[in-house]
């Protein structure tokens, strides 16, 4: 579950990303109900729910027929810090992928991704880093950060580092372009190895979401950094 929003007085949109269509969207009533099948609860970012539906090729919006949690979550509701991470990433694929068809791998990276937060007990500080990176390799624009020099600058629109300053205004300067041969190592399973400060993590981080904005079109500012940099400082 990426993104819902309310539809009218007792209607509700949903965007899913989906194993079998890619992304779609889908239109449900709001129940509050105890008795309802569909709950608006199950439509928190990064749910992961089976669903059942009637697909009309030629409908924007699809029609839920039913809708359960395939996968209950054991700490990511309940962890302040998680929630502010599924949030911003929920965010951010939403809008890196509006157009993202059938991907099977995308999906498993994504189920698998999620899963492996909600399991994490400790050390996941660097994990949205790495989600945000890996995200780059499926979208077809992962920079090259292996052939970093001292004294190098990063061209942002280009992806790669280089020696002389481009002619546009797009590029990490040689004292803070420093730091990105770092995500070039850095995965799920050695990013508790990565000590970072705040700072320093935090500057990753919009550097990254400049890059999307440079290759993703029309990707705006995320309104759930704010809260992201808040639990993170």
């Amino acid at each position: 579950m990426l993104h819902s929003f309310p539809f009218g007085d007792t209607k509700m949109i949903i965007d899913l990303f989906t194993e079998q269509q890619g992304r779609m969207s889908f239109v449900t009533r709001r129940s509050t109900s105890r008795k309802g099948s569909i709950k608006k609860q199950y439509f928190q970012p990064f749910t992961i729910l089976d669903i059942e539906y009637d697909y009309r090729q030629r409908q924007q919006l699809q029609q839920l027929k039913n809708v359960r949690i395939a996968h209950p979550f054991v700490s990511i509701p309940f962890d302040p810090y998680k929630v502010s991470i599924s949030l911003f990433l929920a965010e951010l694929f939403f809008y890196s992928t509006r157009d993202e068809q059938h991907n099977p791998i995308l999906f498993t990276f994504l189920q698998n991704s999620i899963i492996l937060l909600d399991e994490l007990k400790e050390n996941f500080a660097n994990f949205h880093i790495v989600f945000m990176m890996k995200l780059l390799t499926f979208l077809g624009f992962q920079p090259n950060m292996e052939d970093y020099h001292v004294g190098d600058l990063f061209d942002l629109r280009a992806g790669v580092f280089v020696h002389i300053t481009p002619l546009h205004p797009d590029f990490i300067r040689a004292i803070e372009a420093k730091r990105i041969p770092t995500l070039a190592r850095i995965d799920y399973y050695n990013m508790s190895l990565f000590r970072m400060s705040h700072v320093e993590r935090g500057d990753l981080i919009k550097i990254l979401l400049k890059y999307y904005q440079l290759h993703v079109p029309n990707f705006p500012e995320l309104k759930s950094l704010a809260v992201l940099q808040e639990m993170f400082n």
